[in-house]
């Protein structure tokens, strides 16, 4: 099942200049968001993005840049470590819960 998020909301960046096509990103993105174009990855579906950050904390070129520790993977992993709901403040049906 395909999880969407907020639409257009994402700071997911790549710069394709700067990407040598080592697709380490696309390896380690939970949520297929970059696929590969040619030589080079690009952006498949940006709002599936749960800025987590390991794209841009895996690339060694810095292709990538993302506020990571915001919106919903933050707020999926505060839930878990303090065993609560998780919450990113972004509801808007007044449940209070992740986006």
């Amino acid at each position: 099942m395909k999880h969407q998020y907020l639409k257009n909301v994402v700071t997911l960046q790549l710069d394709e200049n700067r990407c040598a096509g080592c697709g380490i990103c696309i390896e380690v993105c939970p949520h297929q968001v970059l696929e590969f174009h040619g030589k080079h990855v690009q952006i498949r579906d940006r709002d599936a993005c749960i800025e987590c950050g390991a794209c841009a904390r895996n690339c060694s070129f810095s292709a990538i840049t993302v506020n990571a520790g915001v919106g919903c993977a933050s707020a999926i992993i505060r839930g878990a470590l303090t065993n609560s709901e998780p919450t990113c403040g972004c509801s808007t049906d007044g449940n209070n819960r992740c986006c």
